[in-house]
């Protein structure tokens, strides 16, 4: 390839490397946004998936992107007493990580690193959560930086803390560093290999196609054929047939603590052979990067569905809340239009104020006669006028108040019965009841309306002969009539109510009437009627915000899932096109053979076990 071609692969490379940065980027801010706060089957889990994956694109991800050609780092982890101190300090020729010591311990973890590749880890180019330091430390927020001149300059190794740690931060760091390799170096031993917790960890790297090597180690002199087959069998099942295997024979350690060196050769050469080979180092980089990507991309996708779960249960929720304060503000402005309010108090207070109890005979008198009637009752008892007025708003109040403790009650029972609710009300039991201070708002309200109705009646009372109409019969007592107009209709009244409280309303329709006339009284009606409804709208809005605010306060962005996708998608995008500039300059180069070495003993046996177990099925 010429200098013009080999800078023109480089610089498309390089264009497809920030694109893909800038992709994922983009995906680790959405996912570093996601929040699940309603108690969803699924919730937690995601949650967390959402915040490892990210911390796996601030630690690992995004910063080999930007440092391609740095040290291949082999992250060595396993389970409590597998040998992976051990294992490293073999590999290096000295002791370097303390083995056997009590556990669970909460030491740093340790980074190997060539004295020449130094500059890459001193940094916080990976794991930037966890501070450097040259000594061992307590603490697993720390990373215990050690140069080694035997270990192969392009190579690091890091001896992790156990999986299945008792110590839940060991656990955590644990995963954490292997979802910052390059290779996994899996350690396990001949009597646990078949453990549910280090197959776990296994399973998920060959779901996202990490670069895996496995060490078997302790195995038995004479299960060196068994043992290392039925792990090549298990391996295969799991999607990891390609990943190197080496059985380590169980053996006296020397002075120092370390394996034979003839045991560790085949892996320490697996390990020189990538750091020595550009090449190859770049294949297994890319590997591990293109399955982090992709997994990355997926679960992005299933966090997403996790936040559409999330609006739609909290959608459900609001809808329920403001569903019943929508019913309590209808039933109000029903109930005060279909003579409802027309009993007891409020029919005594108005046959006081029009000074008789036959009603009805009124509705034959003229209305000048009425008018004096009125008056000289009023004469005699300036005081009665109000006193209806009051009646009405009292029985108002009452039923705006029952009409809200009753949405209420209606809100808290479909919150209640919701899986995502019951935690809500539980954590703020008042919801289940109406404000405190809220009869008192009401009375307020209320008061504020029929001063609102005095004003009208003032206003459209305009004019010498309205004005001596009004004053002849008082300004509350035509107040009061026409709430009793607002609340004439009978439907909700029955048997001897029904002529009593029409009377009255009749009554009341002809008082206004003869003062304002026909159209004035049917648009104060309507003006009176349009202004209450407004106000106890705005009443039982008072009361459902305390809901609303309930899930506002969970802060769930309902255009976030969408987001997500969005850069979960384009981060995919851009994967793509980051491989194939990655295969162009491969290709270009001359990829190397892959002289990965296995135990294909192992391996063969393996084939022919599963080769008799087909027989087997076959003629059975």
């Amino acid at each position: 390839m010429g200098i013009a071609e080999g800078r023109a692969t480089a610089g498309a490379r390089d264009r497809a490397d920030e694109s893909l940065s800038e992709s994922l980027g983009r995906l680790r801010a959405d996912l570093g946004r996601v929040r699940l706060p309603l108690e969803l089957a699924d919730a937690p889990d995601r949650e967390r998936q959402a915040a490892a994956m990210a911390a796996q694109l601030t630690d690992y991800v995004l910063p080999r992107l930007a440092n391609i050609d740095a040290p291949l780092l082999a992250v060595v982890g396993g389970s409590t007493g597998a040998g992976k101190s051990t294992l490293v300090n073999s590999l290096i020729g000295r002791t370097v990580s303390r083995a056997g010591v009590i556990r669970p311990t909460t030491r740093s973890p340790l980074l190997v690193h060539n004295p020449a590749d130094a500059a890459w880890f001193t940094d916080d180019r990976i794991l930037p959560g966890l501070v450097r330091t040259t000594v061992e430390s307590v603490g697993a927020q720390s990373l215990q930086l050690v140069p080694e001149p035997t270990l192969p300059q392009g190579l690091a190794l890091l001896d992790a803390p156990d999986i299945d740690s008792v110590v839940a931060d060991n656990r955590a760091l644990a995963g954490q560093l292997l979802e910052s390799a390059d290779l996994w170096l899996f350690v396990t031993s001949a009597a646990r290999y078949a453990d549910a917790v280090p197959w776990s960890y296994l399973t998920r790297a060959a779901e996202r196609g990490a670069a895996v090597a496995v060490v078997c180690d302790r195995v038995p002199p004479e299960a060196m054929r068994e043992v290392p087959a039925d792990l090549a069998r298990l391996m295969s099942a799991q999607g990891l047939a390609d990943a190197p295997l080496f059985p380590v024979p169980e053996t006296t350690l020397d002075a120092s603590g370390l394996l034979p060196a003839d045991i560790v050769t085949p892996i320490r050469d697996f390990l020189a052979g990538l750091a020595g080979n550009n090449q190859r180092r770049r294949q297994v980089i890319a590997q591990t990067l293109r399955g982090a990507i992709g997994a990355i991309v997926r679960g992005s996708t299933r966090v997403a569905d996790a936040l559409d779960e999330q609006n739609r249960a909290a959608n459900q929720l609001n809808a329920d809340a403001t569903g019943a304060f929508t019913r309590g503000a209808e039933a109000v402005s029903a109930q005060s239009a279909d003579g409802t309010l027309l009993r007891g108090e409020v029919l005594a207070r108005w046959h006081e104020y029009v000074g008789t109890g036959q009603i009805t005979r009124f509705i034959d008198d003229t209305v000048g006669r009425l008018r004096d009637r009125i008056g000289r009752a009023l004469r005699g008892e300036p005081g009665r006028g109000e006193q209806a007025a009051e009646a009405a708003s009292s029985g108002l109040e009452q039923l705006i108040v029952a009409a809200a403790e009753d949405a209420t009650e209606q809100a808290a029972t479909a919150w209640r019965q919701s899986v995502a609710g019951r935690p809500l009300l539980a954590e703020d039991p008042q919801l289940g009841h109406t404000s405190a201070d809220f009869a008192a708002r009401v009375g307020v309200e209320v008061r504020d309306w029929q001063g609102e109705v005095l004003e009208l009646v003032r206003e459209q009372g305009h004019g010498r002969r309205r004005t001596a109409r009004i004053a002849a019969a008082g300004v509350n007592g035509v107040g009061a009539a026409l709430m009793l107009v607002i609340f004439a209709h009978t439907a909700g009244l029955t048997g001897a109510e029904v002529g009593v409280a029409g009377g009255s309303a009749v009554v009341a329709q002809r008082l206004l009437e003869s003062i304002f006339g026909d159209d004035a009284v049917r648009r104060l009606a309507a003006t009176a009627k349009e202004s209450l409804d407004a106000r106890v709208q705005g009443l039982m809005a008072s009361e459902l915000v305390r809901f609303t605010d309930a899930l506002r306060r969970l802060g769930i962005d309902p255009e976030l899932a969408g987001a997500l996708r969005h850069a979960a998608a384009g981060a995919d995008a851009a994967s793509a096109g980051n491989a194939q500039s990655q295969m162009q300059a491969m290709n270009a180069a001359g990829a190397p053979r892959d002289d990965t070495p296995r135990d294909d003993t192992a391996r063969d046996d393996t084939a022919r076990d599963d080769t008799a177990r087909d027989d087997e099925a076959g003629q059975q």
